[in-house]
């Protein structure tokens, strides 16, 4: 009994057959940009000085050159001639510029954002309570009490940005890369409304106080873990920032309208 062969010719390039050569400039690159992803490294941060990164990286000087060209030609870093490296606002300002200018010229919109706000930080806190680390609740807990701190005093450019901080600080807890830089481009595009509001609360000191109540349950439900307590908190939250807008918007109608009516300028 004789035995018959089939010959499968074999549809493999020689090139195929070649193992891929990774770059180490590349593995590089990769890592800055997951560190820029992940918010380690945040639009407007300096990189270390050149001999020190490479030694934090363990490469040659040359392949972290090269990384950084690659990242400053995805639009990632810029570099300053004797200024150093730095991280761009790539990452945020493609999403919030272009939403800034419609806002500005179609109110309607701010209803809009509120909701977005409110679908955004719930998530955002439930996230944070069931995924912060022992580092990420560090990061909090000194965000909260720096927001307390300012909360106490006057200056309201300080709250403002204490405040922005604090939201910003749970939206990275969550630990999802798209929260954290929706988070980051929401606040910017609202920054506006937000200054607006802080400074029609906080000459209300009940309402300042209920605000700063809010932060606090958000901070401890997230901080203990609580998800379900951090999702709901954080969406009364927004519903007291909405229903303080209204307000805001309804008493600078009554106050322009009485200017108005007594025939004083109104620009």
């Amino acid at each position: 009994m004789g035995y018959h062969y089939m010959v499968i010719p074999l549809c493999i390039s020689m090139s195929q057959l070649r193992p891929t050569v990774v770059r180490l400039a590349d593995t590089v690159a990769a890592e800055l940009e997951k560190r820029i992803l992940e918010g380690s490294l945040k639009p407007g941060d300096r990189l270390a000085a050149e001999r020190n990164l490479a030694q934090d990286l363990g490469v040659s000087r040359p392949s972290l050159r090269e990384a950084i060209q690659k990242l400053v030609s995805k639009g990632f870093l810029s570099t300053r001639h004797g200024g150093g490296t730095f991280v761009t606002d790539r990452m945020e300002a493609h999403f919030a510029d272009p939403w800034a200018d419609l806002v500005k010229g179609h109110p309607v919109l701010h209803q809009d954002l509120l909701e977005f706000r409110q679908m955004l930080e719930s998530e955002a806190a439930q996230l944070a309570a069931d995924r912060a680390t022992d580092a990420d609740i560090r990061r909090l807990d000194a965000v909260y009490a720096k927001l307390d701190e300012v909360y106490a005093g006057e200056n309201l450019a300080a709250c403002i940005d204490a405040d922005v901080a604090f939201h910003q600080v749970i939206a990275e807890a969550a630990h999802n890369v798209l929260i954290g830089h929706l988070s980051a481009s929401l606040m910017r595009v609202i920054h506006g409304h937000i200054s607006d509001n802080l400074e029609h609360l906080h000459a209300r000191p009940q309402r300042w106080d209920q605000l700063q109540s809010q932060h606090r349950a958000i901070w401890l439900a997230v901080r203990e873990h609580r998800s379900e307590d951090a999702g709901q908190a954080a969406r009364n939250h927004i519903e007291f920032v909405r229903q303080s807008m209204d307000n805001n918007a309804r008493d600078e109608e009554r106050r322009l309208s009485a200017l108005r009516r007594a025939g004083e300028f109104v620009e």
